[in-house]
């Protein structure tokens, strides 16, 4: 999966100009907690979150309470954006996975997506990731979720996908991931629509060398 297959595309986006108050309405309004700042053709100039518009208390300390309310309802998103020279970009072709790893590593919430020189075609969110993460492992359809366990060497989960060819089974969804504190063991994670899960404890309990972690029905 790629970034362009779970990114929001068309995402509400601020001139520069904009009044902070009008940016901070435009988000509530749309119930989002980003806000890319673009100029002409769309370029990324910035970026609004929520906690841009926590003004900082030094600036207000000498500001008796009227100066205060001028200076807000002033205040351009420009004067309180994080600068796209500050900002960590992705593009649309590239992996779901690196998209995550980058989020990760930099502890940051969402993802401009660009292309063409920081023109922004969409944005990716953590609520895109989490989205994408149950596409792959297919929650959005009925059936049965497996969990084998297996040993990281070739030809081990060719054993189970020819178990799930002998018997016709379809797969939803699939995922894996190194065992927890087992070295040299792999979990895989089938969802598997259309069987009950009896039946599919009866078949797949047989793989040589493997065996069923955790199996339920999932709707």
């Amino acid at each position: 999966m790629l970034v362009k297959d779970s990114m929001t595309r068309h995402p509400v986006m601020a001139p520069p100009t904009m009044l902070a108050a009008e940016a901070q309405h435009l988000m509530h309004e749309n119930q989002i907690r980003h806000l890319p700042v673009v100029g002409d053709g769309k370029r990324l100039l910035g970026l609004v979150t929520r906690m841009s518009f926590a003004l900082d208390p030094g600036t207000l300390a000498s500001l008796d309470v009227w100066e205060i309310t001028r200076h807000l309802s002033r205040l351009a998103v420009s004067e309180i954006m994080t600068p796209v020279e500050r900002l960590v970009t992705i593009a649309p072709d590239r992996t779901i996975e690196r998209a995550a790893r980058q989020m990760t590593e930099d502890k940051i919430s969402c993802l401009p997506v660009v292309e063409d020189g920081e023109v922004v075609v969409g944005i990716l969110t953590e609520v895109d990731l989490l989205n994408a993460f149950q596409l792959m492992l297919g929650l959005p359809s009925d059936g049965v979720r497996v969990t084998m366990r297996m040993p990281n060497r070739p030809g081990e989960f060719a054993k189970l996908t020819a178990v799930l060819g002998q018997q016709q089974w379809g797969v939803m969804g699939i995922g894996t991931f190194p065992t927890p504190r087992r070295e040299g063991f792999y979990d895989a994670v089938v969802k598997i629509p259309g069987v009950a899960s009896e039946q599919a404890r009866a078949v797949l309990s047989q793989v040589p060398d493997q065996e069923i972690i955790d199996i339920r029905d999932v709707a």
